[in-house]
């Protein structure tokens, strides 16, 4: 059965690196995907299943948990899509998960949205982060059918909107209250099967200075100098906080499982002027000994006890964007259950900790769905010049999927 799948994807795969490139030709920045959703629900009906539009709303900013690091974003007129191949009935249900934003182009990223293959490669932005998982959903629905698979279990498709600004499309999934018995998110795994994944929290920080001439030393008060030095005791934390996070065994591996980025400074508009206002945007990653919650309380702390006053006194502290770990035993039985469709796809796969943050604890988290995040290509290549994905990774992705999905929508 396993030859014949793989044979059936390898006969079926141009149609989805067809639909990979026109996909990769939108430009679907976040908050800009309305062009890229629109184009999927035409290729969806096609196949003949059911696709829903779920309708967005602005309400959503008023979720606890909606991140806002993009501002001036609406949601009147924009949707999700809710893709469903029925089934039989009696069956297990299975929520995929795949987002159709994509972040900015890279520096030195040529043509970004010109899709192009070179030795078996398709480079573009969201090649794999993550339009190609996009075409690999859509290779495994096409791959069903030309197999006359008749599921007793749903598959149901959720096609969202803002996922690299903090998973607000899957936010608004999640409130719909939709319960499946397992729920796999589609992002490039490396070849591995992500059952922890790490959280993050994505934080603002503005330092109050005072301003005044270059020449009034003492009169002043540097908010760019004051940023450094909060830098300096993020960095502080951050070593502390790693220190004390090791001990799970998929996470170990990486020498820094949990990284602090800054990503953003923005001060001043003068050289000869100490500036009044600094403001610092980053993100932090953390494992699961901690909560989002814990996380936030504790970056607070951390500026307010430094024991540098300056500091201290004069800083505010928000934060855009929180996610908690999404953890998952590797002995229960989604897990097993893919790994299985991979020894029978012939594919090599093994359980690691993703060490980045996705959308996955919405479902496993918020929802009580046993969620894993498994996908097409590398991550390595994600938000990247040279952001990939090699379509035999697409092949073999499809296999396993297909095959996991036979045997675990029964």
């Amino acid at each position: 059965m396993s030859t014949t799948i793989r044979q059936t994807v390898e006969q079926l795969r141009p149609d989805a690196q067809r639909f990979l490139a026109d996909l990769i030709r939108i430009p679907s920045l976040p908050g800009q995907e309305q062009e890229v959703t629109l184009l999927c629900e035409r290729e969806f009906r096609q196949l003949g299943v059911t696709v829903e539009r779920i309708p967005l709303s602005d309400t959503l900013k008023q979720d606890p948990d909606y991140s806002d690091p993009v501002p001036g974003i609406g949601y009147t007129g924009r949707f999700n899509l809710r893709i469903v191949r029925r089934g039989t009935g009696g069956g297990r249900k299975l929520i995929v998960n795949a987002h159709t934003d994509v972040v900015p182009p890279s520096d030195g990223q040529a043509n970004p949205f010109l899709p192009r293959v070179e030795k078996g490669v398709m480079f573009g932005r969201g090649a794999c982060d993550d339009k190609g998982q996009i075409a690999l959903f859509y290779l495994t629905l096409r791959v069903l059918d030309a197999l006359g698979a008749k599921l007793p279990g749903d598959l149901v498709g959720h096609l969202v909107v803002e996922e690299e600004n903090g998973g607000n499309g899957s936010l608004a999934m999640a409130r719909t209250g939709e319960m499946a018995d397992a729920c796999v998110v589609l992002e490039a795994s490396d070849g591995k099967l992500y059952t922890s994944i790490r959280g993050a929290v994505w934080f603002r920080l503005v330092l109050h200075g005072k301003a005044g001439h270059s020449g009034q030393a003492g009169q002043t008060r540097s908010a760019l100098l004051l940023a450094r030095d909060a830098i300096a005791i993020l960095e502080g934390f951050h070593d502390e906080l790693l220190a004390a996070s090791w001990g799970f065994p998929l996470f170990d591996p990486s020498p820094n499982p949990m990284p602090i980025t800054f990503g953003r400074l923005e001060a001043g508009n003068w050289p000869a002027a100490a500036p009044s206002r600094a403001t610092l945007e980053g993100v932090l990653g953390f494992l699961p000994n901690r909560t989002k919650e814990q996380i936030c309380a504790e970056m607070r702390e951390a500026l307010e006890h430094s024991g540098n006053e300056a500091v201290a006194r004069n800083f505010d502290l928000g934060f855009m964007y929180r996610h908690d770990c999404s953890v998952v035993d590797p002995a229960h039985a989604l897990p097993q259950a893919v790994l299985a469709g991979a020894r029978a796809a012939g594919v090599p796969l093994e359980v690691g900790g993703m060490t980045a943050s996705c959308d996955a604890w919405f479902y496993n988290n918020q929802l009580g769905i046993p969620t894993v995040v498994y996908g097409a290509g590398s991550l390595r290549f994600a938000h990247s010049k040279d952001e990939q994905l090699a379509l035999q990774d697409l092949t073999d992705a499809a296999t396993v999927l297909t095959s996991f999905v036979q045997q675990f929508c029964r």
